[in-house]
């Protein structure tokens, strides 16, 4: 055989099949997220893991990349204009826009980057068994939530009273309110939720904390995150929420979240396991395993608090 041939015949092998269908077309990825912070960084991360698994952008794969803005009502439509584009395979980061996908085909392959609860969602059947045409991370964030309750107990000892601000639009609101709840049901904490339906909603459910102050708030990563920090400053109240780049980049105090790293990266895995002829439906959605403390020390002081050097010393990251 001819060294040309030889030659031809590794460059195909390049290029990954969809369905096993082997083809020298370029399987296109579409890929649909939510205008917040943390975007940037899953879509770093993503495309970092894609390039170490062969991917290069333009030669062996190409990326359709959608964001709402801010604007979750467009979620649909650019869903649909994804699904018009006849990608090959859609990757979605965080629950309204993998519900957007799923209703906008049944064909295409779905990865979740990141979903809090895709079963309580509805979005697959169950972990082990997703059924259909969606696969990728949970992002375990209901019982981040529970678990945060906890944190927050260490952290401020005499806390009792949280309050949980969860993003009505989002279908992930029920089971994050549920999981905060009993979370402070275990450790004698009241937790009170409070649905946010839009930025005056936010500014709003701070102003009525003054008559009863609580000792500290949690909130769903899907609201604007940013503002809901600067508000808990203004309030002086202590805030928490699930995703790393709250703490680090927002002006929020701490954050417990799952490792983006190996979320994103797994996810990326996932895809390639799908465009190598995988189906979603054999493989089950997988979980993160390791989970990342972080404290602002720089935000603690602006609002009064003394953190004890024991709890610091738990934490991945301080921020001072």
């Amino acid at each position: 055989m001819g060294r040309r041939r030889l030659l031809g015949i590794a460059a195909a092998t390049i290029v990954p099949s969809v369905g096993n269908a082997q083809s020298s077309r370029v399987p296109t990825i579409g890929v649909l997220v939510v205008g917040a912070p943390g975007s940037e960084q899953f879509w770093k991360l993503f495309q970092k893991k894609m390039a170490e698994l062969g991917y290069v952008e333009g030669r062996s794969i190409r990326y359709e990349f959608r964001t709402d803005r801010g604007q979750a009502s467009r979620l649909p439509e650019l869903a649909a204009d994804l699904v018009r584009l006849k990608v090959d395979l859609i990757v979605t980061w965080y629950t309204p826009p993998a519900q957007a996908a799923k209703q906008a085909t049944r064909d295409i392959p779905i990865v979740m980057a990141l979903a809090g609860d895709p079963v309580g969602t509805g979005l697959v059947e169950s972990l082990d068994r997703p059924g259909g045409n969606i696969t990728g991370m949970a992002g375990a964030a209901a019982e981040l939530s529970s678990k945060s309750v906890e944190i927050i107990r260490e952290m401020l000892p005499g806390a009792r009273r949280i309050v949980a601000l969860a993003n009505a639009p989002d279908p992930f609101s029920k089971p994050f309110l549920e999981y905060s709840r009993m979370g402070g049901a275990a450790i004698g904490i009241t937790v009170d939720g409070k649905l946010i339906r839009g930025a005056e909603s936010l500014d709003a459910a701070f102003r009525e904390m003054e008559s009863q102050r609580p000792d500290a708030v949690l909130i769903q990563p899907s609201l604007p995150r940013r503002r809901a920090a600067e508000l808990a400053v203004q309030h002086r109240i202590p805030s928490v929420s699930l995703i790393r780049s709250f703490a680090i980049e927002e002006g929020g105090l701490m954050s417990y979240s799952p490792s983006e790293p190996e979320v994103y990266g797994r996810a990326a895995a996932i895809v390639d396991k799908i465009l190598r002829g995988a189906r979603p439906a054999d493989l089950p959605v997988e979980q993160p395993t390791k989970f990342d403390l972080v404290v602002n020390t720089k935000v603690a002081k602006a609002l009064g608090l003394v953190i004890t050097p024991t709890f610091l010393v738990r934490a991945d990251e301080v921020i001072e």
